[in-house]
């Protein structure tokens, strides 16, 4: 601003004569001349850096926002062109470690007491946006959200083992069901999806153990050490292929437990009859008991009576 503040007095002498009434041709070359004269004076006062002026970043940093800033990019292309089917933590993880290290150098030239601490001042808290920590917490806040840890190893250097099998599994049953569909649709009606149910049954059995096995394991701190929901790619497509499974195929998986839960069924079901129906018996049997002393009673009396006026 105050280069500006400088051309002012050159600039306004200038239009005056420009936008005068009495103006002609000559007081018109005039003004232009002056015009050209203080745009160059501004340009020189601009590049000289004027005390009060708004401080340039020093290369270094502008460096460090540069790269920040190509990160952020990165990352957010990443996190928009993996959104559907949902692949953000095996597709953008190395975008997100890179965007971490390069928010990190920022960080810790806060620490230093030379030159790149007003740097780093400058690009971290010296406006109240603070655009690049409110980036940096948007990506954290989406990364711990989707949960991504949970998908990949401590060092977060790649996917855990256990994701790359279930994807791997995942991927199987997507190709099994493509290739029985193409085989199907030319011989059977489209609404018939025996041969996808029949042939695709044993993959899909293993894929949806593996993924309950996951999430027993996730619950106790699997391999990542985050102990929470399991990631959104795996959740996202473990949901694609029960739905393709139950309500486009509406196929269903055997359970090799349903012989025990109908015996246990069935034993809690008739558990009231066999307490009322035991309950009846012993009453009558009890009424019996009590009775059968009465009788016997009767019978003596009528005995002794009889001896007696005999």
């Amino acid at each position: 601003m105050a280069p500006v503040r400088c051309v002012l007095p050159l600039l306004l002498p200038a239009l005056a004569l420009a936008l005068g009434p009495a103006a002609g041709q000559a007081r018109r070359a005039l003004a232009l001349e002056a015009l050209g004269e203080a745009g160059e004076l501004a340009e020189e006062l601009w590049g000289a850096g004027l005390p009060g002026d708004l401080p340039e970043l020093e290369p270094e940093c502008r460096r460090l926002l540069a790269a920040f800033a190509e990160g952020s990019a990165a990352l957010t292309g990443c996190l928009g062109r993996s959104a559907r089917p949902v692949r953000l933590c095996q597709a953008c993880h190395r975008h997100y470690r890179r965007l971490l290290a390069q928010y990190g150098s920022i960080v810790r030239a806060l620490g230093n007491s030379s030159e790149s601490h007003n740097c780093a001042k400058s690009i971290l808290t010296s406006d109240r946006l603070q655009i690049v920590v409110t980036l940096s917490e948007f990506f954290n806040e989406t990364w711990e959200a989707a949960n991504c840890a949970n998908c990949l190893k401590n060092n977060s250097e790649g996917l855990s083992n256990s994701t790359v099998e279930f994807l791997d599994l995942f991927n199987k049953s997507l190709t099994c069901f493509e290739h029985n569909l193409q085989g199907q649709i030319i011989y059977l009606s489209p609404n018939n999806y025996t041969e996808v149910c029949k042939n695709c049954n044993e993959t899909y059995k293993m894929l949806n153990d593996l993924y309950n096995n996951l999430q027993r394991m996730n619950r106790q701190g699997g391999e990542s050490g985050h102990s929470a929901h399991l990631c959104i790619d795996v959740e996202d497509a473990m949901n694609i292929t029960r739905k393709l499974w139950s309500r486009t195929f509406n196929c269903s998986v055997p359970c090799s437990d349903t012989v025990p839960v109908i015996a246990v069924s069935s034993f809690i079901l008739f558990l009231p009859i066999v307490f009322y129906l035991s309950s009846f018996l012993h009453s009558k049997q009890k009424k019996r008991i009590l009775i059968l002393p009465k009788r016997i009673q009767s019978n003596a009396s009528l005995v002794n009576i009889q001896e007696k006026y005999s």
